[in-house]
């Protein structure tokens, strides 16, 4: 049993440290040495555990590939719309690239001649998403004239291109990027009916926010009211309604009225 945990650690740090190595260098001038050094493991063992640079690689997208299911597979728990569960996927899916090396390195690995070959996280991002817009549309979520296909890609192209600009500025990656993103997006692709209930910002929120939390753009107009009393007082001080839009008049009265003093 100790061997047995022993060997699952190692395994563990040569997935971490491959994966780094990976995101640091690239998977072409990645070498073995430069990993099993990163892991704190000698040569011998990381060829115990993999055979070659290219197992390693499929090892990092095998456990990129299950935090991706398990995003997937999180969204749609008491997800009644489908359209909710690609926003809140969405979400999960970009803050976890901008903190789990593994992941990010797993998105990188499927641009590689060699992975698109096989079943990428790309491939596997995209079918889950085509599924989804394919429930919506069943269900009558999508807008007037939109199919599911053309929402899929639409969504698919967005998030591979956050998730390549988040490699080089995690900004990409933010909450707040990807709340934009949902702010032009849902309102044509939504449905009327459904386009109330849908939360741009997404319902699983960090902690310490409220479960629904409106989105960024509502804010500002929130905070409106908070400057309107100085505008409001104007016209009770005054006889017109007008009268803050002609302020200049009045201050051009006291050189009128010196002149009879002097």
């Amino acid at each position: 049993m100790v061997k047995q945990e022993r060997a699952a650690r190692t395994r563990h740090a040569l997935i971490q440290a491959a994966a780094a190595v990976f995101a640091e260098d690239g998977f072409t001038t990645a070498s073995l040495s430069t990993i099993s050094r990163r892991a704190g493991v000698s040569n011998g063992a990381l060829h115990f555990h993999f055979a070659s640079k290219h197992a390693l690689a499929q090892a990092v997208t095998a456990e990129a590939a299950r935090t991706v299911r398990r995003i997937t597979d999180r969204a749609q728990e008491d997800r009644a719309h489908s359209l909710q569960c690609v926003v809140d996927a969405t979400h999960d899916l970009m803050s976890r690239l901008a903190d789990d090396i593994v992941l990010r390195a797993g998105f990188e690995l499927a641009a590689l001649p060699a992975q698109r070959r096989e079943s990428s996280l790309r491939t596997q991002w995209q079918h889950w998403v085509e599924d989804s817009f394919r429930r919506a549309e069943h269900s009558g979520s999508l807008a007037r004239g939109v199919s599911w296909a053309d929402g899929a890609r639409v969504v698919v192209a967005a998030t591979a291109g956050f998730e390549v600009l988040g490699a080089g500025d995690v900004s990409w990656l933010s909450r707040t990027s990807v709340t934009r993103l949902w702010e032009v997006l849902l309102p044509r692709l939504a449905g009327p009916a459904g386009q109330a209930n849908l939360v741009c910002a997404g319902t699983r929120h960090p902690p310490g926010l409220p479960a629904h939390q409106p989105p960024a753009h509502e804010h500002p107009s929130r905070e409106l009211p908070a400057q309107e009393p100085p505008v409001q007082e104007l016209p009770a001080r005054g006889s017109a309604a007008q009268e803050p839009r002609v302020q200049e008049p009045p201050a051009q009265e006291p050189p009128v009225r010196t002149r009879p003093g002097q």
